[in-house]
């Protein structure tokens, strides 16, 4: 059976020791999808996907990218990692939805998982910051890892 990693044998937090692991190159892909409501949809098409603040998709890919950055200071245990590599995608789907995707590569002794669920999260958070004067009916939901590799275990999600 598998234990929680981020407990001491006495069950209280630790940071898991990686200084006996080798560095190998580890990725992740985690993606937040969006619900936007009719009025903000229509909205954002009409211009263009810009607002006052700025350009919706342009803004939420740097919040997502400096928010990957940060994810050792965001994260309780987290080790703070040199990310080598972090790409946020923003697909716009039918109905009203986002497909928000940030993947993460780094050359480390441990994966990259957190970093592309938070990128993936905050650059989410910020189009509901941006287009909330419009709608606060905006839903982000499904906030899941999408794939990893490099580490102990290879993970793809399948539907």
């Amino acid at each position: 059976m598998s234990k929680f990693s981020h407990l001491d044998a006495h069950g209280q937090p630790a940071m898991v020791d990686v200084s006996a692991k080798s560095v190998t190159v580890r990725t992740a892909k985690a993606r937040a999808i969006v619900e936007l409501p009719t009025e903000v949809w229509d909205q954002l098409e009409q211009s263009d996907w810009q607002t006052a603040k700025g350009g919706v998709f342009q803004t939420a890919i740097l919040a997502g990218i400096m928010a990957a950055k940060k994810t050792g200071e965001l994260i309780p245990l987290c080790h703070p990692l040199p990310l080598d590599h972090c790409n946020i995608d923003v697909q716009v789907q039918d109905n009203g939805v986002l497909w928000i995707t940030c993947s993460t590569r780094v050359g480390a002794k441990t994966g990259v998982e957190m970093e592309a669920l938070t990128g993936a999260s905050v650059a989410a958070l910020t189009v509901y910051d941006m287009c909330k004067a419009i709608s606060p009916l905006i839903v982000i939901r499904e906030i899941r890892l999408l794939e990893k590799t490099g580490g102990k275990k290879d993970f793809k999600w399948q539907p």
